[in-house]
Order: C-alpha cells, then structure tokens, then sequence
C-alpha cells in the first residue's frame, strides 16, 4: 500500500520577517514580486503573468490583483501565457496595504506603459521566465539561511498567513484558487498548534472573576 505514491517534502512556511528580509535580498526589480506572493497566494506563474491592468490600487482600502492567465511554457521550452488551469483559478485576491503601497512604487520604478504591459519583467523588459526567477530565488535564500525556499514556499506561505489571520476554509479555498477543499486543509492542519495559544487567550475571558462560574453548590 502506498507503493506508488510520492510523498513532496513538507514546506515550512517563512515568517513575515523572513519575508521581508527575502524580498530585500532580491534584485530590486523583484522585490515587490515576492512580497506579492508571499501575501497573495497566487502561484508564481500568475504572479509573473499579471499585467499592469489586473492591479487595482484604486481604492486604498481594498487594493486588488486580478488573475486571467498564468505563465505556461511551450514545447520548444519558450515562455508563453495562457489561461488558468481551472475555474477557481481565475479569481481577484485583495492584498496587504504594504504590498499595494511596494507594488505602487514598482509600477513606477519598472513597469511599461500600457495596460497590458507585464508588471514584472527582466531590466531589459524581457518575460521573468522560471528559470531567471529561480536563479535570484536561490541568491537571496541563501542570504536568509533559507536555502529550501522556492517561489511556491511563497504561495503555501501566503496561504498559511491567511490562514492564521482567520480565514475560513471556505475563504482559504477562493483565495488560493483550488478547486477542492484539500488544499484548504493542509494550511489549516498546518497551524493545528496555535490551538493552544486560542485556548490561552480565552482563558484570559474565562478566568476573569466575573465570569468564574462555581461548579459546586454552596454549603452554608
């Protein structure tokens, strides 16, 4: 049983301080991509594939990326863009009032004109294919002592996150774009310890004289 299953190491997520210090690490025209996906959930190949007008900072109260296409390689090994794989993919995730303010300054900094000019691109405004983004993943790992992270440690980070900040199963599941409740799962599983730090700060309500309820009747 379970001979021809294949097991992926369990990623660890990074901490928000890593975070930080991972996008710091890297090379200026990608640092706002990593915050990004490290906040968003959305998978690498979307977040390289966002174009100038799938990103909202309208509205500094709800700032938006919109998801309609992902990276994809064709058969000669050429990056190309073609829609999510599935339904739940695409989607329009609000992000962090930080990351809008950085992705502001990117856009600025680094993004074309045009509305359908990619957001994030090499500094001669090439396509970051998987191949450049991994190389610069692993230059600034290494600065943090994190040599296991890759760009989708980022993802399962965003989700995990999102999760410890309160986010249902439900909310989980139309953030990261996953079709099934699975996904959804594992992020929650994945922070199954801070119940005892829920239970510790109910206990400050709990134990609170007015709120001591006596279990046992009072003898005169």
């Amino acid at each position: 049983r379970g001979a021809g299953t294949s097991r992926a190491p369990e990623r660890k997520p990074l901490t928000p301080a890593e975070v930080s210090a991972l996008a710091a690490a890297m090379p200026p025209h990608l640092r706002a991509a990593a915050l990004l996906a490290a906040y968003s959930g959305l998978r690498p190949g979307q977040v390289f594939a966002l174009r100038r007008r799938d990103i909202d900072l309208s509205d500094p109260t709800n700032p938006t990326v919109t998801v309609e296409r992902t990276q994809t390689r064709t058969r000669a090994g050429q990056s190309a863009f073609g829609p999510p794989k599935t339904a739940a993919g695409w989607r329009t995730v609000a992000i962090p009032a930080t990351v809008a303010r950085a992705l502001a300054d990117h856009l600025d900094a680094y993004t074309a004109q045009g509305a359908n000019a990619l957001v994030f691109t090499t500094p001669v405004g090439g396509v970051v294919s998987a191949s450049y983004r991994s190389r610069a993943m692993v230059a600034a790992r290494a600065t943090i002592g994190r040599n296991d992270v890759t760009w989708h440690h980022l993802r399962h980070t965003g989700a995990t996150l999102a999760a410890a900040s309160g986010a249902t199963m439900a909310e989980l599941q139309a953030r990261i774009g996953h079709p099934s409740t699975q996904a959804a799962a594992i992020y929650q599983h994945a922070l199954a310890g801070r119940d005892a730090q829920i239970a510790a700060a109910l206990d400050a309500f709990a134990a609170a004289p007015s709120n001591v309820i006596p279990l046992r009747a009072r003898t005169a």
